[in-house]
């Protein structure tokens, strides 16, 4: 809401005390120019530039819908937007506020823009939160510009926002902060007035472990820096070292780089703990993988691989399980993702394992590099254009649907093939029903019966 006496009196405390308030409270952007990460949204005549007043000639700022996963800016990016402009602006959040917040807030917008001439910015945080029947109450308000919205969701708004609100508003897309990005913004924190002031100095291996900590989140990156540099200063330490942060944060440095060997090794260890049914293992080196910060989307994409790698038709169920997986990690994020990334590792591992289909598409693609093709057989070639016929094309082929059981014994592959086998199931799983399937099938495909 608008600011009150209350809010005014606690702002000019902060000023005077910058202690009284969380690091990250003291570290936040100003001015656009000192946001952090977010740069292809940024630029000169972008929506955030005009909202804050930039000149965009006879076109008028637009409404924002601002999506990306916790801490990399959402928030900022209004604060600083409520800080910079000169039109009025009301903050709401959708976990407190209801329809008749957001009308009282439109009214107001109505009033001021009637009477002052003052336009109105609404920042609107978690709209995801808000039901069909509050989003519809925004509405008249964007469409209109009686207000303009500046909305912010960790959740697809593809999925929780209604179109007809996506219709009249830019979606933004927030990128996740890079470990470069953090590093400088820690930098700035140790240094500045504002932040420690130069009262401790940060170690590089306790930068690597903050980062890790931080999982691209600015926010949980500066409290941890605030927690570690207390520590520090309760010791009479001015140098915050690895020990200080495990201190502090009550979590031991994993030795894990993710950009080095020790990426790829755990990566590889978890595959090969599930390859080898070890469910234990291969949680270990998940809860490994997670601490120390890595993409929850690579490890979704290694366990999708994993399912039609080393399990296949032995359970035909991993695959789209695997697939769901990773669809729900992408629309989560750490730190719920955890548990779908366990729930999927977990059913992986326990599942029968079959690597032919692995096998199989390997030796086809072997034969195709050495040459083993040939032309496709006259009656399977396109019969459609004119003059196919005359070329024995699509001529003799049997319409399977056309004969009893849809198996109709014709050749298929071509003659360098025919008959050539690189399928061979295995009798584990669902894939023994498979076995048998195919030897009955290719004995109809040879006119056994």
């Amino acid at each position: 809401m608008e600011p009150d006496l209350f809010t005014a009196a606690a702002e000019e405390r902060q000023e005077k005390d910058p202690a009284s308030s969380p690091l990250a409270v003291r570290m936040r952007p100003r001015t656009l120019d000192e946001v952090v990460g977010q740069r292809h949204l940024l630029k000169p005549g972008s929506p955030l530039r005009r909202l804050v007043g930039e000149s965009g000639g006879p076109a008028g700022a637009s409404s924002v819908i601002l999506w990306g996963p916790p801490g990399i800016g959402k928030t900022t990016l209004a604060y600083v937007v409520s800080k910079a402009t000169d039109k009025r602006f009301v903050e709401l959040s959708a976990i407190t506020a209801g329809v008749k917040e957001v009308r009282a807030v439109i009214d107001g917008a109505r009033r001021a823009s009637g009477g002052y001439g003052k336009e109105t910015v609404l920042f609107l945080d978690e709209i995801h939160r808000f039901s069909k029947a509050q989003q519809d109450s925004l509405l008249p308000a964007v469409e209109n510009r009686w207000v303009t919205l500046i909305a912010a969701t960790t959740e697809n708004p593809y999925f929780s926002v209604i179109s007809p609100l996506l219709s009249r508003s830019l979606l933004l897309t927030l990128e996740p902060l890079t470990d470069e990005d953090l590093s400088g913004l820690m930098d700035r924190a140790v240094t500045e007035e504002r932040g420690l002031g130069g009262a401790v100095e940060l170690q590089d291996d306790a930068r690597a472990h903050l980062l890790r900590i931080a999982g691209g989140d600015a926010r949980r990156a500066l409290t941890a820096l605030e927690a570690a540099a207390g520590g520090a200063l309760a010791k009479g330490e001015r140098e915050i070292t690895l020990r200080t942060v495990e201190e502090a944060v009550d979590r031991a440095a994993v030795t894990y780089d993710r950009d080095g060997d020790q990426h790829y090794d755990v990566a590889s260890a978890l595959i090969k703990s599930i390859r080898g049914s070890d469910v234990d293992a291969a949680l270990h080196y998940l809860a490994r993988m997670i601490e120390a910060g890595e993409d929850p989307r690579f490890i979704a994409r290694r366990l999708m691989i994993s399912a039609s790698e080393d399990i296949g038709l032995a359970d035909p169920q991993a695959l789209p399980l695997a697939v769901a997986a990773a669809q729900a990690v992408a629309m989560i994020g750490f730190p719920e993702a955890a548990l779908t990334l366990s729930h999927a590792t977990i059913a992986l591992a326990l599942a029968p394992k079959s690597n032919a289909a692995t096998t199989a598409i390997s030796a086809a693609r072997e034969d195709v590099r050495n040459g083993l093709a040939g032309p496709v057989p006259a009656h399977l070639r396109d019969g459609h254009y004119k003059g196919a016929a005359k070329l024995g094309h699509a001529q003799g082929y049997v319409y399977p649907h056309d004969v009893p059981g849809a198996i109709a014994a014709q050749q298929y592959a071509p003659d360098a093939l025919h008959g050539k086998r690189y399928y061979e199931p295995t009798r584990y799983g669902a894939e023994a029903r498979y076995a048998d399937v195919v030897e009955k099938v290719r004995g109809r495909l040879k006119g056994d019966g």
